[in-house]
């Protein structure tokens, strides 16, 4: 059996991270070895390790003592196999940990997707469990591999964010105020409302004034406001916020220029996770956290098993296919390089335009 690189993350403090090396064992009845061989690093990471604990990130793959494993959606071959429906050579998508390597135990096994049954994970959200078998996927997703890992995970979340919005008929609301819309759950939220011409609320994205440019080109956006700038937001109008940024000044400022007319207010990420803290009673909705396998479980009651991630599925890849020129693969290799990108990332000095795609191997 090869070795396993990992980087673990300091739960008390993410910014302090080590790389793990160590023997994996041998496989048991029925588990499979998956070399992961590519992941995404995003914004939606730093939203896992900041929310480790409250919602259960930290579960996925148990780290020792006050350390943790950030998941992170990525591609890995199978290259050794105990569960003969799963053989080797298997092509896998799915919710990894950030590591070289990782042994999952197939079960609920169809010919394009299992879902993983290890003892820790079951009582976890299923939609995080189940990994795809992509050689059984029809092509044009085998040949999306790179967005699948590094886009399609936050504009699926993106839909469901829009299907929820929708599913409550706006709440009412007039315009739709993102926070941090230059991140890509952000910017794919934004384009999925601009591309539905059933959708008649505007749409404001907030920003910083150096990635003002960046979403004028996506065109995505009726309206952007520079952060700190929130008064030119129209407050008469009823007003649903989607805070992508964790931000609470910016959700205490919001709620206080649009007071009752705010009348949705729901966190999604924390790309600015450094700004968050309490924000006390507000005028307007109370915040609250969007969880997005919430809104797959109503859909799937609703529509069937497996529709709303069919949808959310479609909508990622034509939100993909239009931004693509707008995107730059950036590719880190190892451990040490990896503990730099995520120290970067969780100070925001990613650029939105590049897209980091890693491999620990």
């Amino acid at each position: 059996m090869p070795d396993c690189t990992q980087l673990w993350i300091d739960r008390k403090d993410i910014r302090t991270t080590k790389q793990v090396t160590s023997a994996l064992p041998a496989l048991g009845a029925g588990e499979v070895l998956v070399a992961i061989d590519k992941f995404g690093l995003t914004a939606n990471n730093v939203s896992y390790a900041v929310t480790g604990d409250s919602i259960g990130y930290w579960q996925f793959y148990p780290a020792e003592g006050e350390w943790g494993v950030v998941p992170v959606w990525g591609c890995g071959t199978v290259v050794e196999s105990s569960c003969g429906e799963v053989p080797v050579g298997d092509r896998l998508w799915g919710y990894f940990p950030m590591a070289s390597h990782a042994i999952l135990t197939p079960g609920k096994i169809h010919a394009d997707y299992f879902v993983d049954v290890v003892a820790h994970r079951k009582d976890l959200p299923a939609v995080y469990n189940q990994f795809r078998r992509t050689q059984a996927e029809p092509e044009f997703l085998q040949q999306l591999e790179n967005e699948r890992c590094l886009l399609f995970p936050l504009f699926m979340t993106s839909y469901l964010i829009y299907d929820y919005l929708i599913d409550n008929n706006f709440f009412g609301a007039q315009q739709v105020v993102i926070g941090s819309v230059s991140s890509k759950t952000g910017f794919g939220l934004a384009q999925m409302l601009h591309n539905d011409k059933d959708v008649s609320a505007s749409v404001i994205g907030i920003t910083s004034a150096g990635n003002v440019d960046f979403v004028k080109g996506l065109g995505c956006c009726d309206q952007i406001v520079v952060y700190e700038n929130e008064a030119q937001i129209d407050a008469s109008l009823p007003t649903a916020y989607v805070d992508m940024s964790g931000d609470a000044r910016l959700t205490i400022a919001l709620h206080n220029h649009c007071g009752e007319h705010l009348v949705e207010s729901c966190m999604v990420g924390a790309s600015h996770w450094q700004e968050g803290g309490k924000v006390g009673q507000l005028p307007g909705a109370k915040p609250r956290f969007f969880f997005a396998p919430g809104q797959i479980e109503k859909r799937n009651k609703e529509w069937g098993p497996g529709v709303a991630m069919m949808k959310a599925t479609a909508a990622s890849a034509e939100v993909a296919a239009l931004i693509t020129d707008d995107i730059k693969v950036e590719w880190v290799q190892g451990a040490e390089s990896l503990s730099q990108h995520w120290v970067k990332l969780l100070d925001n000095k990613i650029p939105p335009s590049t897209g980091l795609m890693v491999s620990l191997l």
